[in-house]
């Protein structure tokens, strides 16, 4: 290949996911690489993913980075439509667009679209890795970080305050000197910075689902499941224990698990060059 096709630098992409909403995405890495597309969790952005992507794509692969609807430079739904349902469609109006088969990595929300898309996708979704997420996750700890998403909805005076709640939140996190990595998921408005997604992704998303019938879902998702699939759990996950993942490879007996000794939740980003080189090794195991 040559340097010019391998492009480690993203290029920006505009996508159409389920009624029309515009989905903003980012692309790393050679044309005709193996495809791997990234889904964040709530609350973040595809600038998540950018280092791994970076890396990925310098190791020849071509790398979508989605930014979910509600969230960073995709359109936010005009009527707080965030279902799973609406989410999973986006995905697969996504991979048609982009061309597929796809190795599909989701982190927590991302992940469980991912899991759910697999049951519609036929070949479009060539393997899935789950980024600390399973089918029946912590209570508690799935409670954290929704309280933590559903704090400072009136913003931050500064961005080193946004960087005192994020460390609050992730206390096993060295505090960055300079908090300017935040501007890409914090805008500006009226003097204040508020994080980049939409509040009513909290207010309305489960209000037309019911918790028991949604693990079900995803308990069928993950049985029916036959294409590779990997999870790679944080060790000090309080969203993941290590019962969950076995419960989880119980339904899905085919499943690795990968697990990064001194990371939480934020798997990928307590260890990113772990994490890079986990699912590396993964998608070009899936293409032998």
């Amino acid at each position: 290949m040559s340097d010019a096709n391998n492009k480690l630098e993203p290029t920006p992409l505009t996508l159409r996911g389920s009624g029309g909403i515009e989905l903003a995405a980012d692309q790393f890495g050679p044309d005709d690489g193996p495809l791997v597309v990234f889904l964040h969790g709530g609350g973040q952005t595809r600038h998540s993913w950018k280092q791994t992507g970076a890396k990925l794509a310098a190791a020849g692969m071509r790398v979508v980075t989605l930014d979910c609807r509600g969230h960073g430079d995709s359109q936010w739904a005009a009527d707080g439509d965030y279902r799973r349902e609406s989410m999973v469609h986006d995905l697969l109006l996504v991979l048609e667009q982009i061309g597929a088969p796809a190795v599909v990595v989701g982190a927590s929300m991302g992940g469980l679209t991912g899991l759910l898309a697999t049951a519609a996708a036929g070949e479009a979704i060539s393997a899935l890795v789950l980024v600390d997420i399973v089918t029946r996750p912590e209570p508690a700890g799935t409670a954290r970080v929704v309280e933590f998403l559903g704090q400072h909805r009136d913003g931050f005076d500064t961005l080193e305050q946004a960087a005192d709640a994020v460390a609050e939140y992730l206390p096993h996190r060295p505090r960055p000197k300079n908090p300017d990595g935040l501007r890409r998921n914090l805008r500006l408005r009226d003097g204040r910075w508020y994080w980049h997604w939409d509040p009513a992704i909290l207010d309305r998303r489960f209000e037309a689902e019911d918790p028991t019938a949604v693990v079900e879902r995803l308990e069928d998702a993950a049985r029916a499941m036959t294409v590779p699939v990997l999870l790679v759990r944080g060790t000090h996950s309080d969203v993941v224990s290590a019962q969950a993942a076995a419960e989880f490879q119980a339904l899905v007996p085919h499943a690795q698990l990968i697990e990064l000794g001194g990371a939480a939740h934020t798997a990928a980003g307590d260890d990113n060059d772990a994490f890079t080189e986990v699912v590396a090794k993964f998608v070009l195991s899936t293409r032998k």
